[in-house]
């Protein structure tokens, strides 16, 4: 895990490719001067995804990057030739990341490597004019644009997957005790705050590997957001176990228990519920030694399982894993988050026709179906815009638009479109 900056939120636009337009062509052979239409229909739009990759451990390349978009549909040709499928787009982002929409909404819980969502759909590609043939109209001029892609913002949060969430206050040596017991090389200074994001290390006891994460220090006010808390707090969400270690050099480390225990109950009743081992570190110091015997009798009347450490020589580490293994067998594995249903354009029933009243007098007609014809019609062409006008009709829009006021010469504007009525 990196040190330093640690970034575990970012927020990105995502778009699916659009889709390729239709043609308008007529088969035109030697000895055939009057073919029937032959115009292809374009390709769709890329999708795009997220992957979760364990190649990626943080969420820094979105600070440098933060629009994204699938590769767009060929259009059609003459001779009934499909455009391509717009390539679709994969995102690498951490195992462990959860996607939220703009509304908060959980999209996804990416926790294991590999895993992936489809966040933005690509566009249908548009009709050619040989799919609009029929017997009353056989040599149609009249082709689609293809389908705008879906775009959306979403919320990418980082939450480490780590089965053991070492925490306490600054300088509790937290780090000393991940490095004393796995292979990771935390900063290690003796100052408040050396750690300054969160840090992972794998250790292994009695041939039992566990992976264990050093959260930064925890001060009063963390789960308010005071001194990053709300950022580190979020990563202990998913471990099954906690290892709470206190500075038996503090002034009163019972005190320090107490409040870093009120900060994870009042961020996450469920943090404080999870099965803990209070740890006094420091015993390699005499002043700490001879304070420990009433240490543990007062952790242990107030309910606590207490255990005396070396973070600095090591003594009491191997007890102290031990007795953490044995938690871990009994305690369950976290659930990923629920995703909220999401419906899709393509998949949501048609939406009622909507005409509100924008602050500059024109109106805005809304609905599924009519954006996407709107969106869909190749406006200089005089055939496409009979047709558009049916839809008008057909889906009750002229209606709605009439009903609310609507004159000739008003602009009505339909997604990106704007229209003079007549």
């Amino acid at each position: 895990m990196q040190q330093g900056l640690f970034y575990d939120e970012a927020r990105i636009y995502v778009r699916g490719g659009d889709g390729g337009s239709g043609c308008v062509s007529f088969r035109r052979e030697k000895y055939v001067p009057y073919g029937g239409p032959n115009g292809g229909n374009g390709g769709a739009g890329g999708d795009v995804y997220l992957v979760a990759t364990a190649h990626v451990t943080t969420l820094i390349d979105f600070k440098k990057r933060s629009h994204f978009r699938a590769e767009r549909g060929g259009h059609g040709g003459g001779k009934d030739k499909q455009g391509a499928r717009g390539a679709n787009l994969e995102i690498p982002v951490p195992v462990g990341t959860v996607v939220r929409d703009a509304e908060g909404n959980v999209l996804a819980d990416l926790v294991e490597n590999g895993q992936r969502v489809l966040v933005a759909r690509g566009g249908r590609g548009g009709r050619g004019n040989a799919a609009f043939a029929t017997p009353t109209n056989q040599a149609p001029r009249i082709a689609e644009n293809g389908e705008p892609g879906e775009e959306r913002w979403i919320t990418l949060e980082l939450r480490l997957l780590a089965d053991v969430g070492i925490v306490g206050m600054p300088n509790a040596g937290k780090s000393t005790l991940l490095a004393a017991v796995s292979a990771a090389r935390p900063k290690i200074a003796d100052y408040p705050f050396t750690t300054l994001a969160p840090n992972l290390g794998v250790a292994e006891v009695d041939q039992k590997a566990m992976v264990l994460a050093d959260i930064p220090g925890l001060i009063e006010g963390a789960h308010a957001g005071a001194g990053l808390g709300t950022s580190f707090l979020r990563h202990i969400e998913r471990t099954r176990v906690l290892i709470h270690l206190l500075n038996g050099l503090a002034d009163d480390p019972l005190a320090d228990w107490r409040q870093v225990n009120q900060e994870l109950e009042l961020y996450d009743p469920a943090l404080a519920a999870k099965p803990q081992i209070v740890a006094v570190n420091k015993m390699d110091v005499p002043e700490v030694r001879e304070r420990w015997p009433q240490l543990k009798l007062a952790l242990e009347a107030a309910g606590a399982e207490a255990m005396a450490i070396s973070a600095a020589t090591g003594e009491g580490t191997r007890d102290l894993l031990r007795r953490v293994a044995v938690l871990l067998e009994a305690a369950p594995a976290p659930a990923p988050l629920a995703p909220a249903p999401v419906l899709r354009p393509h998949e949501r029933p048609e939406q009622a026709i909507r005409v509100r009243r924008e602050p500059d007098g024109a109106f805005r007609l809304e609905g599924e179906r009519i954006e996407r014809a709107a969106a869909m019609t190749p406006w200089g062409n005089e055939e496409a815009v009979d047709r558009f006008q049916r839809i008008l009709r057909a889906t009750g829009a002229q209606a709605a638009l009439e009903e609310a006021g609507v004159e000739s010469g008003d602009t009505v504007r339909i997604g990106n479109v704007e229209l003079e009525w007549e």
